[in-house]
């Protein structure tokens, strides 16, 4: 969790191997991904799910071949096993009966746990979410939170949610860990960082507008900006 800004979604881009970091070592069950060939970091994203945070579907694709994508590119299953691995999926997130739709025809919900069935399709070890909850309402939100937590349980996954959604997190999560300024500021269940005594955690976990986190960007000061005949430094 942590303030827009604070380096999450980069976290999981660098869990990913899509960007390497500048300094440090990102190991991902005991693989160091920075030292990893192209190959090693292929085969390792082939072991983890990803939702995207807007669903990241193909507009040219229904939803069955949506979730059956990754199945026709990493493996060389007969159709019969793919058509029975792709509707099992989708049941498992109640979309079974839409496997013919076209993403136009899918609600914000409805494209989102196609896109998590998408993700599950390939039954990973290591599921990552980038801010699941976003642009969802309640109704989808509670189905979106409760498949979460199911499918972790379900299938002994490892999941890895992002999200700066405080009440929902904390719903699903058995530990979180709290980012601000591209550092781990707190960690702990739900309950522990909300009993922390740091100004910055009450802040985020507390929605509170004033505290370490700034709204405003940095910037000059503001009447001399307005009375200034200089035009604003880019």
């Amino acid at each position: 969790m942590g303030p827009s800004g604070t380096g999450k979604t980069t976290l999981l881009r660098l869990i990913t191997g899509q960007v390497m970091a500048d300094r440090g070592t990102v190991l991902v069950d005991g693989q160091d991904v920075g030292q990893s060939s192209l190959d090693e970091i292929y085969r390792l994203r082939r072991r983890m799910g990803m939702l995207f945070q807007n669903g990241a579907l193909l507009t040219d694709l229904d939803v069955f071949e949506n979730v059956a994508y990754p199945l026709r590119e990493h493996t060389r299953l007969p159709e019969r096993l793919i058509r029975q691995l792709v509707l099992m999926k989708l049941q498992a997130v109640g979309l079974r009966g839409a496997e013919a739709l076209a993403p136009a025809q899918l609600s914000g919900g409805m494209g989102r746990r196609v896109a998590l069935a998408r993700a599950i399709v390939m039954d990973p070890e290591i599921l990552i979410y980038d801010e699941p909850f976003a642009g969802l309402d309640p109704i989808s939100l509670g189905v979106v939170l409760r498949l979460i937590r199911r499918l972790n349980d379900v299938m002994g996954l490892t999941s890895i949610v992002v999200s700066h959604d405080v009440k929902e997190i904390t719903a699903v999560a058995d530990q979180s860990f709290l980012l601000s300024g591209g550092r781990v500021v707190a960690s702990g269940t739900p309950a522990e960082l909300h009993a922390n005594p740091s100004e910055v955690v009450h802040q985020f976990m507390d929605g509170l507008a004033d505290g370490p986190v700034p709204f405003h960007y940095p910037a000059p000061n503001y009447f001399e900006s307005l009375l200034s005949r200089e035009p604003a430094q880019a």
